[in-house]
């Protein structure tokens, strides 16, 4: 398994964790650099939102959620490509 890091307000749990048989090849502030761009060209400002970054079989999840409980809607939530950074899903909640 990997490391629990905390890092402001982002969770990391990664460390070289393999994917099938081999080991991932993006870090996860790489991953993040990725979600980050495309969630602050559809929500703008991000600051309300408490990220998670968590890697699994299926690739890294970035999920963003709203930091204050009683607010309805929330952020984005992505799965990428743990060696190529591809967007393999993205949903976002208003």
């Amino acid at each position: 398994m990997g490391l629990v890091t905390r890092l402001d307000q982002i969770t990391s749990l990664a460390g070289e964790k393999s994917m099938g048989n081999s080991v991932v090849g993006l870090a996860g502030d790489q991953i993040l650099a990725i979600a980050q761009a495309d969630a602050a060209r559809v929500y703008r400002n991000l600051s309300q939102y408490r990220i998670q970054l968590v890697l699994e079989d299926d690739g890294w999840h970035v999920d963003y959620e709203l930091k204050n409980s009683r607010l309805k809607g929330g952020g984005p939530h992505y799965i990428i490509d743990a060696h190529t950074g591809a967007v393999i899903s993205k949903r976002y909640e208003q």
